[in-house]
């Protein structure tokens, strides 16, 4: 059975930072890209950064580029955000997704993750 079960997730101030991982079991992991979203009350489902299979290639949304860094560990099947200099507006639950390749729809994604909570307070 596929899990992916994200962690790191919390309260910090703003210009703080939080290191999210997302644990996976039960799929190939080497053989799936890997994509991050967040969900803020009231919004839609957003991009937020995407990576390759092998690390080639990476992608990150207009409002984290420079902040956040995607990352991967394919031998211990973890996949990691680096967040730095948090602003009030990166409030949401972030989710981890894996997919065929990073694209930045979250209808091309396969499986999914339960969610964390990234609470950033002025």
């Amino acid at each position: 059975q596929v899990q992916l079960v994200e962690s790191g997730g919390g309260l910090v101030q703003a210009g703080g930072s939080l290191s999210l991982s997302c644990a996976a079991s039960g799929l190939s992991f080497r053989t799936y890209a890997w994509g991050w979203f967040r969900q803020a009350p009231g919004k839609g489902r957003e991009f937020v950064a995407a990576i390759s299979r092998k690390s080639a290639y990476t992608e990150h949304a207009d409002s984290v580029k420079g902040r956040f860094t995607i990352s991967r560990d394919n031998d211990k099947n973890t996949a990691y955000l680096q967040m730095n200099s948090l602003k009030p507006e990166d409030t949401a639950a972030y989710y981890c997704a894996a997919g065929m390749s990073p694209n930045r729809g979250p209808e091309t994604y396969n499986y999914w993750g339960q969610g964390t909570q990234v609470t950033v307070s002025s």
